[in-house]
């Protein structure tokens, strides 16, 4: 009877904690360092130069394919033709998989599994406006 009393209470743990791990906040601090792996084509400071990829300056809530004299790849501009706008839900979706959201683009990056990873980005970006 202890066994299962163990096992049971041990069960009540280990689902109370899921929800807990998903509702973890944003950490804009956590996501700076995250955003280091994509310094290598991308610059996130106002004025900043495009590298590889766009400048990503006040990314989110701007219209995808948007930078002046940047060269997007002809999947990014259809579908910015098709209103995508880099809200916080479409930049999550892009990150986890680039090719999920624009298929035949030319982000090299494979994305993130990591979805505290991919909070924690977007929080910075977000202070990057």
């Amino acid at each position: 009877m202890q066994t299962r009393s163990l096992l049971a209470a041990i069960a009540t743990l280990a689902l109370g904690a899921v929800p807990f791990a998903q509702a973890q906040a944003q950490d804009a601090a956590a996501g700076q360092r995250v955003f280091n792996q994509c310094r290598a084509c991308h610059t996130v400071n106002e004025g900043g130069r495009n590298g590889v990829g766009p400048n990503l300056h006040g990314v989110v809530g701007r219209p995808a394919g948007s930078i002046e004299n940047f060269r997007y790849s002809a999947s990014m501009r259809e579908v910015a033709q098709g209103g995508l706008t880099w809200t916080p839900e479409n930049l999550d979706r892009y990150l986890t998989n680039p090719k999920d959201l624009v298929p035949r683009g030319s982000m090299a990056f494979a994305g993130l599994r990591n979805e505290q990873q991919r909070k924690d980005v977007i929080a910075y970006l977000q202070t990057q406006q």
